[in-house]
C-alpha cells in the first residue's frame, strides 16, 4: 500500500507532528513507531484486524507511507484511516500542542 500526502509545513514541523501521530497510534492501538533517522520511521502493529507494517518518510512538502497491503477488503478503509490521520496531524491551522497523543 502506498500513500503520498502533500503538506505545506517545514520538514521539522512535519516530523514533530508525525511524532505526535506516532504517540497517538501507540497509545490508542499499540502500533509501535520507531524513528530510524530524522526523516524515516518504521511502524508495526494492528488496527482492528488489519496488520500495519511499513515505513513513513518525511520530505519537503510530502510524506510517503509505504506499508503492507491489507488486501482488497480492508485496503480502502486502511487508506482512508491513514489519510485522515495525516490530514489532521499535518494541518497547519492546528497547533502541535492541540494534536491528540492519547486514545479516547
Amino acid at each position: 500500500m502506498q500513500i503520498d500526502f502533500k503538506h505545506d509545513l517545514a520538514e521539522a514541523d512535519a516530523r514533530a507532528r508525525l511524532e505526535a501521530l506516532g504517540e497517538y497510534l501507540h497509545n490508542r492501538h499499540g502500533i509501535k513507531v520507531t524513528w530510524t533517522d530524522p526523516s524515516r520511521a518504521t511502524f508495526s502493529g494492528k488496527y482492528l484486524v488489519v496488520k500495519i507494517d511499513g515505513e513513513l518518510t518525511v520530505a519537503p512538502g510530502q510524506v510517503k507511507f509505504r506499508g503492507h497491503d491489507p488486501g482488497f477488503l480492508w485496503r480502502k478503509r486502511a487508506t482512508e484511516y491513514i489519510e485522515g490521520k495525516l490530514r489532521v496531524y499535518l494541518d497547519p491551522t492546528k497547533s502541535l500542542a492541540d494534536l491528540p497523543r492519547t486514545g479516547g
